[in-house]
């Protein structure tokens, strides 16, 4: 496994460059929907960059199940995105999307919080260890490789037991977002739940470039664990060096897209935003319509399921997965 990684990373770096060989152009680049000029703020945009967390393999945790691996160096890729992705949904939930990130400057209570929500221990809410673990309940034995999809589905289990970011996760079926499911499902949660969504402002980089900037998973780093005084030494969770970037062209086709909403009414500005600029395209990537289809199974608002423990400890084996069904039909991820 490890040897075809590594031959994949070596094609990675072929349809790749680093962002600072492009300093001279006039570009604009959109990062989680902010706007930078690439010429005149190229500081501003690589703190904003650097602000993100930036999740990869680690080493040396506690083995997985107690007799598992330690390392998912060569299989938690895509895991370790999954992490990424619903971290920056935590962000700006509780920090906002303005909020930056400084080496070693003091960071507020709920920064911290979010991060542990990562660490690579099985206490964690959304560790490798959890993940690894909600796969089996997806037919994915532990140390195996997730796709997009089967990252989406335990994200979404796993957020039941989270019950202080109070998530509503939906993953659309059939490449259909559905209006009334996710507005059915958010109902049911507390008045702080966050659904599907996105900065609108996110969807208006259009087609000025072919070109992605992004995080690249595929390091190793020893495990962080928390130190005596409970904080974490955060410095090898933001990428320093200057990010890469690749050409639209080269993405593989399966992929899950990640939305944010804090309230109701940045969903419906979504919505709108989503029906003038995506839908209006001949080959879209989704769907999204008002209505629950007809022919489609009747939409049940997912819950926690009933089991000996709470919160994140509640998969210490994986016989304790049976109250979940298997979902493999299911492609985009909305957070």
């Amino acid at each position: 496994m490890e040897s075809v990684l590594s031959k994949y990373e070596n094609q990675i770096t072929i349809f790749t460059d680093y962002l600072e060989e492009y300093s001279d152009t006039d570009e604009l680049v959109w990062i989680l929907g902010k706007q930078h000029l690439l010429k005149t703020e190229k500081s501003k945009l690589l703190s904003d960059i650097s602000a993100r967390l930036w999740f990869t393999y680690r080493r040396k945790f506690s083995p997985i199940g107690g007799t598992g691996p330690s390392s998912d160096a060569g299989w938690g890729c895509m895991l370790r995105c999954g992490q990424m992705m619903l971290a920056q949904a935590l962000i700006c939930r509780h920090l906002g999307r303005d909020w930056n990130w400084e080496k070693q400057k003091e960071q507020p209570k709920e920064y911290q919080r979010i991060l542990q929500c990562f660490l690579d221990r099985k206490d964690c809410c959304y560790s490798i260890h959890q993940m690894a673990q909600m796969g089996v309940g997806e037919g994915k034995s532990i140390g195996e490789w997730f796709g997009p999809n089967t990252v989406a589905q335990v994200l979404k289990k796993l957020a039941l037991f989270d019950e202080w970011n109070s998530l509503a996760v939906y993953v659309s079926m059939d490449n259909t977002v559905v209006i009334e499911d996710i507005k059915k499902m958010c109902c049911v949660l507390p008045l702080s739940a966050d659904t599907a969504g996105e900065s609108p402002d996110s969807l208006t980089a259009s087609n000025q470039s072919d070109e992605l900037i992004f995080l690249d998973p595929h390091t190793t780093q020893t495990f962080v664990d928390t130190e005596e005084n409970g904080m974490v030494d955060d410095q090898t969770f933001h990428c320093l060096q200057s990010p890469q970037r690749m050409n639209i062209l080269n993405l593989d086709p399966s992929v899950a897209l990640g939305f944010f909403c804090k309230e109701e009414k940045d969903f419906d500005n979504w919505c709108s935003l989503v029906q003038k600029e995506i839908l209006k395209e001949n080959l879209r990537m989704f769907e999204l319509v008002q209505k629950h289809p007809s022919h489609w199974p009747p939409f049940v608002p997912p819950t926690k399921p009933e089991v000996t423990t709470t919160g994140a400890e509640f998969i210490d084996s994986t016989e304790q997965l049976e109250d979940f069904d298997l979902e493999e039909d299911f492609e985009i991820l909305s957070v």
